[in-house]
């Protein structure tokens, strides 16, 4: 039987965990911490970086959230369930070398109760989005998110990485945010064949593949030289990063929703970004061979 406070006591390890990580990876900054309350209930710990060796902006952040559902979730949700609880962490780290990607993680857990009835399940996910992409690294990233999905299920990758590619989708630039990873939502033993252990295991480890995979992905390209040209491209990447999580991202919408700490929510914004009008890339360059595979449905195996 799932209880909710060990989930989220689970996840606050593991942000733990991930702080520690990436502490010694980055070896120029210390996280910052501030804890929060929610007005409606509940509240949560960010943790943010800033200005280190690696990170030039980043964020892990914990929060356990209840209360009463506002309306426009409910109706998103196709629900009369009124009670509310969430828990879940939280991370988007930008780094200073255009070199290195962007990487998002996200593990939460959710539940709706009314008097006699409630409704639970698992979503997260965990993508990168390169600003040059290197298809080596592509392939290793999904090798590791399908060695551990498999452990589980033989229908989690396919499924949760065309999940990602959909979800993960600019549809207004006709492009995807970066190479996809998995996605996943509302997850139950009836979806699954999974009991509510396994599930919750399942989500574990998901979050404890964070580190390891960035430091392989860091390992492969912190050293690298950039031109000042690069590291323009790199702005203008954070742009679509950037339209991405204000015009469709679920989980900035569910956190200005429900009252969230608008620092937390926003902290997956990037530090510099920018908007060049009407940017062509010139054929046969880098930036070209990245735009070519902004597309859905690769096989990066």
């Amino acid at each position: 039987m799932l209880i909710k406070e060990n989930i989220s006591s689970a996840y606050q390890e593991i942000q733990s965990n991930i702080i520690k990580g990436l502490t010694i990876l980055d070896g120029g900054a210390l996280f910052e911490e501030e804890n929060w309350e929610r007005p409606g209930g509940g509240g949560g710990k960010s943790k943010v970086i800033q200005n280190g060796a690696l990170i030039e902006k980043g964020g892990v952040n914990f929060s356990a959230v209840y209360g009463k559902l506002p309306n426009a979730i409910k109706k998103a949700f196709d629900t009369d369930k009124e009670d509310f609880f969430a828990t879940g962490v939280s991370i988007v780290l930008h780094p200073h070398n255009p070199w290195v990607p962007i990487i998002h993680m996200n593990i939460r857990y959710f539940e709706m109760q009314t008097n006699d009835d409630t409704m639970q399940w698992f979503g997260g996910g965990i993508d990168v989005t390169p600003h040059y992409i290197i298809e080596k690294d592509a392939k290793f990233f999904h090798e590791y998110l399908k060695n551990t999905c498999d452990k589980y299920s033989p229908s989690f990758y396919p499924k949760f990485k065309k999940w990602a590619d959909d979800y993960f989708f600019i549809k207004h630039r006709n492009e995807t945010r970066g190479i996809g990873g998995i996605f996943y939502d509302r997850l139950t033993p009836m979806s699954t064949q999974l009991s509510w252990e396994q599930l919750f295991d399942f989500s574990e480890a998901i979050g404890n593949s964070f580190i390891p995979i960035y430091n392989q992905l860091v390992k492969e390209n912190r050293e690298k030289h950039f031109t000042l040209e690069e590291k323009q491209w790199q702005y203008q990447r954070r742009s679509r990063y950037a339209e991405f999580n204000l015009v469709y991202d679920s989980g900035t919408k569910f956190g200005l929703e429900t009252d969230g700490r608008i620092e937390s929510i926003l902290m997956s914004m990037p530090p510099m970004a920018s908007w060049v009008y009407d940017y062509k890339a010139q054929p046969g360059s880098l930036e070209a061979h990245t735009l070519s595979l902004l597309k859905k449905d690769i096989d990066w195996l």
